[in-house]
């Protein structure tokens, strides 16, 4: 069931009709067992294959991308695949329960510096070894969990299932299109919570597809979708009968959700005076850097990782909350100016797109007008370089959420520069999501391990050694939020986590990592991995192609649709 936006009192009725009727789901999804659970979440994976298509349609246009550009390929891997895979795994997870398994019973546990325990998310599987090859992606625990102790509380509220919550919000967000279901999955199945699901205006024209998908939890009222503006959801949130809050977007709208506008909220926040008094958990983004280690590169090696750094800041356009800002490099690193003109060169051939998300233009030129000697590079795009020191702090406190990336230099080399990066990022950067670390594998050996130390001392939700971190967004398991600590007076990139299909208790970050360089040169270099340039590279030219092979794999796993994406992933 959808409730729109109309005007006044009407619209306070629907939402205040919507909220009578989750309460009355609240009672049928209490008496509903674990097994009828993973089979309506089954059902919802296999209604996202089944209208995937239409799911990117819709996509597309809000975007204004081009039917036939092989830039849809980022809406078929954000959107259908991610919300299938996320879907499968929470339906496994769910049957596991159900059998009185744990869902870590057969995953590869490890150890992190700091007494950490690390639970392998990625590979998962057989399939995942070959779609995914040389990826892998860690939870690491907080300090002091042990294995044991992971297993046995893996389930979250599922563990309990009957002992239901309440009523959660969703707000949804306005970029990527599988944020705002797989938030609703996560709130209904974690935390045992019915969800009023409110979408992003932006994404209006999703609600005819997510209906569609989200059909067999919305039919025994497990699930509202509403739309409408600022008014509509600051009523939903502020109704009695709403229990909790969870909201993706930036740190202004997290603050004028919970404190209010104008300078009056600024006296409620100042005074520890929130106007929302119910919980609310959140992902805010920040501004995200990546970290480039000196050593010696090939050639081929510069072209790849700039084409690399190019689809982390242009992905989307670059309005994804982990879109890497600002690359962090050395000024005494031999390669830095080739690398650098490598980038901008990748960023300008980049596929041009239109600036569909509100305010890009400005926040833009507000970039421009911080840094007057930047170069605007085609497509809108700007790079900002030669910085002198203490010009950076603009560049680093503020979240552009547009083509716009910075380079920052530290006069440092080898274990020092490390060093040094660690502590910039963690004390200069707004945000704690996200964070990238560029190396070369026999940079990476000579640190020994004081390079997973030097990780573990980054304060940051996911880190992606060799990779972007976005492949934490796209793993169904891993965990995808702000590093722990954060409160609603010092929000920055939010508080809590989602996705995390297998439900592990007392997760604290998600540790990616990805070969150096695609096949065949990573075998050429002794990397045991086969994986060509990924299909989320905003040069791929067959991105179309392979994701939408790749969701309908997602669906249902077959070895007779591997040769397909095989074929399809080699000639991107």
């Amino acid at each position: 069931m959808h409730v729109a936006d109309t005007s006044g009192s009407e619209t306070h009725a629907r939402i205040d009709a919507a909220l009578d009727e989750l309460r009355e789901g609240e009672k049928a999804w209490a008496s509903s067992t674990l097994s009828q659970r993973s089979a309506l979440i089954a059902r919802v994976r296999d209604l996202t294959v089944e209208h995937a298509a239409e799911w990117v349609a819709a996509a597309a246009s809000i975007k204004g991308l081009d039917p036939a550009s092989s830039l849809v390929g980022e809406e078929w891997m954000s959107g259908p695949y991610a919300f299938a895979g996320g879907a499968a795994t929470l339906a496994r997870t769910l049957s596991e329960l159900d059998r009185g398994v744990s869902p870590l019973a057969d995953v590869t546990f490890g150890t992190a510096p700091g007494d950490r325990t690390t639970v392998q998310v990625l590979p998962h599987g057989v399939f995942d070894h070959l779609l995914l090859s040389g990826f892998s992606a860690q939870v690491w625990l907080k300090p002091g969990i042990a294995a044991d102790t992971a297993r046995r509380t893996a389930g979250l509220a599922q563990l309990n299932p009957k002992a239901t919550k309440g009523v959660g919000v969703v707000l949804g967000a306005g970029n990527i299109m599988s944020i705002a279901p797989l938030d609703t999955l996560y709130e209904l199945i974690a935390n045992n919570r019915v969800v009023a699901l409110k979408l992003n205006p932006i994404t209006d024209p999703m609600l005819p597809v997510l209906t569609k998908v989200l059909a067999p939890l919305i039919e025994i009222g497990a699930v509202r979708i509403l739309t409408g503006g600022p008014e509509t959801g600051g009523y939903l949130v502020a109704h009695d009968h709403v229990d909790h809050v969870h909201m993706t977007g930036s740190s202004i709208t997290h603050d004028a959700i919970v404190f209010g506008t104008g300078e009056s909220g600024a006296a409620r926040k100042a005074a520890g005076q929130p106007l929302l008094t119910k919980p609310i958990t959140s992902e805010l983004g920040g501004v995200s850097p990546t970290i480039v280690l000196p050593g010696e590169w090939s050639r081929a090696d510069i072209e790849f990782q700039a084409e690399h750094v190019a689809t982390q800041r242009l992905h989307n356009s670059g309005y994804n909350c982990v879109a890497s800002q600002v690359l962090v490099l050395s000024s005494e690193w031999k390669q830095r100016d080739e690398f650098v003109t490598a980038v901008r060169d990748a960023m300008a051939a980049a596929p041009k797109r239109r600036a569909y998300y509100p305010g890009s233009d400005g926040r833009v030129e507000s970039a421009v007008d911080s840094y007057p000697g930047a170069q605007r590079l085609d497509g809108g795009r700007v790079l900002i370089d030669n910085l002198n020191p203490g010009e950076e702090t603009a560049l680093l406190n503020t979240e552009y959420f547009a083509p716009v990336l910075g380079i920052v230099e530290l006069p440092y080399s080898g274990e020092r520069f490390f060093t040094e990066a660690t502590t910039t990022v963690n004390e200069k950067f707004i945000g704690t999501l996200g964070v990238n670390v560029l190396a070369h594998p026999r940079t990476i050996d000579s640190f020994g391990a004081r390079f997973d130390e030097l990780l573990a001392e980054l304060r940051y939700g996911a880190i992606a050694v060799n990779a972007w971190t976005a492949l934490a967004f796209l793993s169904p398991a891993a965990t995808w939020g702000a590093f722990p600590g954060h409160t609603i007076d010092d929000v920055q990139s939010g508080i809590g986590i989602v996705h995390n299909a297998f439900l592990i208790d007392g997760a604290e970050r998600t540790v990616v990592r990805g070969p150096f360089r695609p096949s065949p040169r990573s075998l050429v270099n002794r990397e045991l991995s086969i994986s060509p340039k990924p299909p989320w590279f905003v040069s791929n030219r067959t991105a179309a192609t392979t994701g939408r092979l790749l969701t309908a794999f997602a669906g249902r796993p077959s070895w007779a649709k591997l040769p397909a994406i095989f074929a399809s992933a080699l000639r991107g």
